[in-house]
């Protein structure tokens, strides 16, 4: 099932309708069909998973993390405002933590997969770059760099197609969304904000993700008060599409009680 918000967000729903909701928010230049697999075995008990396409309305211009955060807000305040628990990878990630920032009662648990909390000092030029290419080169030849920074090569091998469904999902976006979701990385730092966040957090990272490596994942984990962090033997930068473990991780993350 599949809806739009008054701010023009996609968003995909799978489990149940009436259930505690869970919100799923993908990397760059994919979609929210990205969570079909995880989507559908989270919202398998009745939970209500929703899985939003991300900027708002496929948007190129003048994209920003704070307003894709500021969409998943709008679509939860639309839906009554329930706090929801917040599942981000990479740039979904750094769209959860700035949902959690700006909205925390929004956000009941957090878990940050992949991701983190600024890019570096060089991080303008960086995303500038790879901006450049995304808006230069035909998407297919953009695929082999991305399947082997998403996987590891012994997935690859042993599920070519959810390989070739995601990197599907890839070709589908836009290159334009792709250029400025990357820029809007490049203008994402909130290193020192983490202390503001409240929300019991989870952090997961592929052992061999090397687009954001388990230091980062420490750092931002340091950064939380009480935050745990999971490093994901043999896995890369799409952890919660490769690693079953993960899904159970998150699971448990979520359906634990929160004290505050």
């Amino acid at each position: 099932m599949t809806h739009r918000t008054d701010h023009h967000l996609n968003v995909r729903e799978y489990g149940g309708a009436d259930g505690h909701p869970v919100v799923l928010l993908h990397p760059l230049a994919t979609s929210g069909e990205l969570w079909q697999q995880f989507g559908t075995w989270l919202g398998r008990d009745g939970r209500t998973v929703l899985a939003p396409d991300l900027p708002p309305d496929g948007d190129s211009a003048e994209v920003t993390i704070d307003l894709m955060a500021d969409a998943v807000a709008a679509d939860l305040d639309r839906r009554g405002g329930a706090a929801a628990d917040v599942v981000g990878m990479s740039m979904g990630g750094c769209v959860a933590l700035t949902l959690a920032l700006r909205r925390p009662d929004l956000v009941r648990r957090l878990v940050l997969a992949d991701t983190t909390a600024s890019y570096g000092p060089d991080r303008v030029a960086k995303w500038e770059e790879r901006a450049l290419s995304a808006e230069t080169s035909a998407r297919a030849d953009l695929l082999d760099f991305q399947l082997t920074r998403w996987f590891s090569d012994a997935f690859r091998a042993g599920d070519p197609a959810e390989c070739a469904r995601i990197a599907e999902v890839f070709l589908a976006t836009p290159a334009a969304v792709h250029a400025a979701s990357a820029r809007a990385l490049g203008g994402f730092d909130v290193a020192d904000r983490l202390g503001e966040i409240s929300a019991p957090t989870l952090v997961l990272v592929g052992e061999e993700d090397y687009a954001t490596p388990p230091a980062m994942a420490e750092a931002l984990a340091a950064g939380i008060d009480g935050a745990t962090v999971t490093v994901l033997p043999a896995t890369r930068h799409f952890s919660l599409v490769q690693n079953r473990d993960a899904w159970r991780l998150v699971e448990a993350h979520v359906a634990a009680p929160v004290v505050r």
